[in-house]
């Protein structure tokens, strides 16, 4: 980030099968017409931290001590210490992010931060559904399509596209709205 505060990325999957994520490919499959050439869904949480963070092998011990964060023997976290490092997306995915309008920052995560490492972090959690088609679907255009609700709801949450199994660095930080001083 340009005022010098780091960003890091923490993706968080059930090792076990997800209900959630099962349940939602059998619904999109059946009953909508943008879902019909659906090969499989994924749900991952994500969470992003935003302030002076630790280096990488750091950061993945404080995350797995905590259970602000995921719990290691139900889950499992990658984590994103740059732009460069892999996401846990294939290239084929289309990513759609669900955040809870107002709702996407962790206070407890961010208190549990600064009580281990002494540094002040935000920190933001969200929902990743990562949709794989069958080949020849335009999987980016299919994802977009969100006027059926399947995986946001529209009345409280946003959504954020990404295509390509990259997601967007940083990813959950909200635009700052511009000030009187900003305006041009």
């Amino acid at each position: 980030m340009s005022d010098g505060r780091q960003v890091a990325q923490a993706y968080v999957e059930l090792l076990a099968e997800d209900p959630e994520a099962e349940s939602a490919l059998a619904i999109a499959r059946g009953r909508l017409a943008a879902g019909r050439r659906l090969r499989s869904v994924r749900r991952v949480r994500v969470f992003e931290l935003t302030g002076t963070l630790p280096a990488r092998a750091d950061m993945e011990g404080l995350f797995h001590r905590s259970t602000r964060f995921y719990n290691p023997a139900k889950e499992r976290c990658t984590v994103r210490a740059s732009e460069r490092d892999p996401a846990p997306f294939a290239p084929e995915e289309a990513l759609v992010l669900v955040l809870d309008r107002g709702l996407e920052r962790r206070p407890a995560g961010e208190r549990w931060w600064k009580h281990e490492t002494g540094e002040k972090v935000e920190v933001r959690e969200g929902t990743v559904w990562a949709l794989a088609f069958e080949p020849g679907e335009d999987a980016a255009a299919r994802a977009g399509e969100r006027r059926h609700g399947l995986f946001a709801n529209p009345h409280f949450q946003d959504w954020r596209p990404a295509a390509g199994g990259t997601p967007p660095w940083p990813w959950l930080e909200r635009p700052r709205k511009r000030g009187k001083e900003d305006r041009p």
